[in-house]
């Protein structure tokens, strides 16, 4: 653990080329990264999170960079975790969303670091918490995390974040039916982007239907119906001023507190499952797995026999 606390002390230093062999570290789960992350831990819980979801082609991107600009304008360090697809050829990120966001990239109070989904159904990589509390550990105030915005990743990414957009686009009509429950629950703002294009005005009412369908609740933050035309930096001071507002509610509410103890709860327990499936599955047990499947197949015993066995032994 000595080795890592001169990069400990880089790190909240602010040093982007220590944040992001720290990232890597994480990332690519290597040897000593866990104790890397226990010295930073007691570091973390400044940064506010924001999670931005929705739909491919909804332009998520294009509002996060210009959130990016709007926050560093207002003085705030931002760290940004694009979720991209995995290559197929090198295992890691496509480098999409960091491509889109060069410009922000470049500016001194932000940092931008593009993660792969390496197969991670939910649109989040299995390291994206930790990758958080390394920006967190180094000062940002803000922390964007993008996703790639397909399967699981809205609910995924709700467990994570304290703010989190759902950026829809006026032909999300049908995705909005198929995912309604899932929306309506987790996203605390709606981004309408695009919203020049016609039949905006009329999504954005049905919209308001369904959320009003809910049952009211003072304690909880309503959530808002945005518009924006993020390619013409359209409607991102309110976005930014409704994200503020959020953050308000939380603290003076009490939910931000009891909201970071649950994300802190998913984490132990995501990290006690990947714990235990390592320890579980070693090479004597994969054996009698692969020794057993055809007696399995064959319907000699079931798998649940077969499981009960394995767990005892």
């Amino acid at each position: 653990m000595i080795i890592y606390r001169e990069l400990v002390d880089k790190i909240l230093a602010n040093d982007k080329r220590s944040i992001s062999r720290a990232i890597s570290l994480v990332e690519n789960e290597e040897a000593g990264s866990t104790d890397l992350l226990k010295l930073l831990f007691k570091f973390t819980g400044k940064a506010y999170r924001i999670g931005i979801t929705g739909p491919p082609g909804a332009g998520k991107s294009t509002i996060t960079n210009c959130l990016i600009k709007l926050l560093s304008d207002n003085g705030f360090n931002i760290g940004v975790i694009a979720v991209d697809p995995t290559s197929p050829f090198t295992g890691g990120a496509l480098l999409g969303d960091r491509v889109r966001m060069a410009d922000s990239g470049m500016l001194e109070r932000v940092f931008i670091r593009s993660m792969a989904t390496r197969g991670s159904l939910g649109g989040l990589c299995s390291n994206i918490v930790e990758a958080s509390d390394i920006f967190d550990a180094s000062g940002k105030d803000f922390i964007l995390i993008e996703t790639v915005g397909v399967g699981q990743s809205e609910l995924d990414i709700a467990q994570t974040a304290d703010t989190t957009i759902v950026v829809l686009v006026p032909e999300s009509g049908d995705s909005v039916q198929a995912m309604k429950a899932g929306l309506m629950e987790i996203a605390d703002i709606f981004v309408i982007n695009k919203s020049d294009r016609a039949g905006a005005d009329l999504f954005i009412s049905t919209l308001k239907n369904i959320l009003n369908l809910r049952a009211p609740d003072n304690a909880h933050f309503n959530a808002e119906v945005l518009k924006t035309i993020a390619t013409k930096n359209e409607g991102i001071d309110l976005l930014l001023r409704e994200i503020l507002q959020h953050k308000k509610h939380l603290i003076s509410s009490g939910e931000f507190s009891i909201n970071r103890k649950e994300h802190l709860k998913r984490k132990i327990i995501d990290l006690v499952n990947t714990r235990l499936y390592i320890d579980f599955w070693k090479e004597q047990k994969l054996t009698n797995l692969e020794e057993n499947l055809d007696s399995i197949y064959n319907k000699s015993t079931d798998p649940f026999s077969f499981i009960e066995k394995l767990l005892m032994s």
